[in-house]
């Protein structure tokens, strides 16, 4: 029945079938008028070779709509992606530079068949091995595409963020970046330049390879509020802290230690000198503030740069997050330990675990010891 329907939908072989016929007639009837030859034998050639013909321009189109086209490496998935305003040329060349279609021509000349050529749909298609031009067109010409899996994680900055998205989609890093800086579009919703990163929970989301820059940002809208829930906004409420500064205080948190264990002791310590607006003394919003996240050590002349985000200058949180915060550190600052701790250092051990203290005095000393450990492995 597919075979059946190809055929009967397919105008331009009807049309050249009929031509053929034609010059078939005309030629049997100038030699039917030249010779005066018997009627009946001219028109059981005009039909033998009308049947002959009709039968091999048959399994022609038979060879060349069904043969297996499309090769690949054994159990390997090969996608073709066609961007935006891409031209039947253009679609050609990406099969021929890829290396997906071993015989050109006879996949121009199905798409001629089945109109492709005139219906170009941008996407990302997973073509098969042993796939025949049927197939292929078939699916090009639905549009019926195989979604990325987009992820990203370990992201500081806009533009890490941007080229991230960027490698995997359609849409290009620059695209992307625009919006994150784009303060009339961010303000749809509730964004600025500082805080956009926040919408962008690290996660693995399924997302079409042709989804543009705009449409990405309300597809992460729509997770960013799927992950605030009712329970979430309440925990936030009780700090008291937005949903954007719990994500600026999340990335701040991640930055001071990948022990998750240790992530809601440490942001119990930061609410609680928010709460008696003492300042945060994050080395990372230093880091982030001079755009230097190799610094292995914080030194005075760092402590006096002059930036919204240093928060050995300014009290409070920063303007926005200093990296993308994934769920686990927003989490750890809605479930934050409760204790009195203010002061916070790093352990000597520099196994990535911290020392807690509630005085100054304490302080000190935790201090003293990591400071030591880092002047015996010359950590300048």
């Amino acid at each position: 029945m597919l075979f059946v329907s190809t055929f009967i939908n397919v105008k331009t072989y009807a049309y050249f079938c009929t031509q053929i016929i034609n010059l078939l007639y005309i030629n049997f009837r100038m030699k039917m008028t030249k010779k005066q030859t018997n009627h009946t034998n001219y028109l059981k050639k005009y039909i033998k070779w009308t049947v002959y013909l009709s039968i091999s321009i048959f399994v022609y189109l038979a060879y060349i709509l069904f043969m297996p086209n499309i090769f690949t490496k054994a159990g390997e998935k090969s996608y073709l992606c066609i961007p935006d305003s891409s031209s039947f040329g253009d679609v050609v060349n990406l099969l021929e530079r890829e290396s997906k279609v071993t015989n050109t021509l006879a996949f121009k000349q199905v798409s001629i068949l089945l109109q492709y050529s005139e219906k170009i749909r941008s996407g990302r298609y997973e073509i098969k091995s042993g796939m025949n031009n049927f197939q292929l067109i078939r699916i090009l010409r639905s549009g019926r595409q195989t979604p990325v899996k987009l992820s990203f994680n370990n992201i500081r900055t806009k533009q890490q963020l941007a080229a991230r998205l960027g490698m995997q989609l359609m849409a290009d890093s620059t695209s992307i970046l625009n919006l994150l800086n784009d303060s009339a579009f961010l303000s749809l919703y509730n964004l600025n330049p500082n805080t956009s990163i926040s919408l962008f929970i690290p996660n693995t989301y399924e997302v079409f390879w042709n989804i543009t820059a705009e449409e990405l940002f309300s597809r992460m809208n729509k997770e960013y509020s799927a992950f605030w829930t009712d329970e979430r906004k309440a925990k936030a409420a009780a700090i008291p802290l937005t949903q954007t500064e719990v994500s600026s205080l999340a990335s701040i948190v991640e930055e001071e230690t990948n022990n998750k264990t240790d992530r809601p002791m440490v942001a119990g310590l930061y609410i609680n000198r928010l709460r008696i607006k003492m300042p945060l003394q994050a080395d990372p919003t230093v880091k982030f503030a001079l755009g230097d996240f190799s610094i292995k050590r914080i030194l005075f002349g760092h402590l006096r740069t002059n930036s919204p985000f240093n928060t050995y200058q300014n009290i409070g949180l920063p303007p926005g997050p200093i990296r993308v915060a994934t769920s686990n550190g927003i989490d750890a600052v809605l479930n934050y330990s409760h204790h009195n701790y203010i002061f916070m250092c790093a352990s000597e051990t520099l196994n990535g675990e911290h020392k807690f203290a509630v005085s100054w005095e304490e302080h000190k000393i935790n201090a003293a010891k990591y400071q030591k450990e880092l002047n015996v492995r010359k950590i300048f």
